[in-house]
């Protein structure tokens, strides 16, 4: 059961989505906008990473799929998930050669919260991004999420210490943020 949005749908990570995988995590411009760390993976480590994955019932990872091509254009994920609490940690990789500036992002971050949100009723999304990310930051604060802190001098990139935005959005500011793109702006008297 795909999760639909308008130009793109989330799926169940496939096998045949490794190569993608393999590739952005090979990608040196993804490993320096992204917090965590990587290493070179061949396709045997991916793979067994893979199966690993999908067994792992408090972590779900999605593949992003262009609707228009049917292209999988990178991973989303809840990792993480605390059942008691409602709440899990999100991340969103995307490939490089994915469409810039087409709203391909905005749409699975929000894709993404609706299902969190309102099909698995969690009541909060944690994240974090590298203070220097600027694509990650417009991203998020377009979709609502707030920066709630900064880690100072926690990710080592390129020889030197930077700092690390951690960021959240609850299901109420969410359903805000819903509303307000649903509900037409008023029309103006004449």
């Amino acid at each position: 059961m795909p999760i639909q949005g308008e130009k793109i749908y989330l799926r169940a990570m496939e096998l045949s989505d490794m190569d993608v995988y393999q590739e952005m995590l090979n990608d040196e411009s993804i490993s320096q906008s992204v917090a965590g760390w990587s290493f070179p993976v061949s396709m045997f480590e991916q793979e067994n990473w893979f199966q690993r994955s999908v067994m792992d019932a408090g972590n779900k990872r999605f593949s992003i799929v262009l609707k228009e091509t049917d292209e999988v254009v990178g991973m989303l994920t809840l990792t993480d998930i605390d059942w008691q609490n409602r709440s899990a940690f999100h991340g969103i990789k995307l490939r490089s050669s994915c469409p810039k500036c087409q709203g391909i992002a905005t749409d699975a971050v929000m894709t993404l919260m609706r299902y969190a949100f309102e099909e698995v009723n969690l009541n909060r999304l944690d994240g974090a991004w590298l203070a220097y990310n600027k694509a990650s930051e417009n991203l998020y604060l377009k979709c609502g999420w707030s920066v709630e802190g900064t880690k100072k001098d926690a990710v080592f990139r390129n020889g030197k210490y930077h700092d690390l935005n951690i960021t959240g959005i609850t299901k109420a500011r969410y359903l805000e943020i819903k509303e307000r793109i649903s509900t037409p702006p008023p029309e103006k008297a004449k």
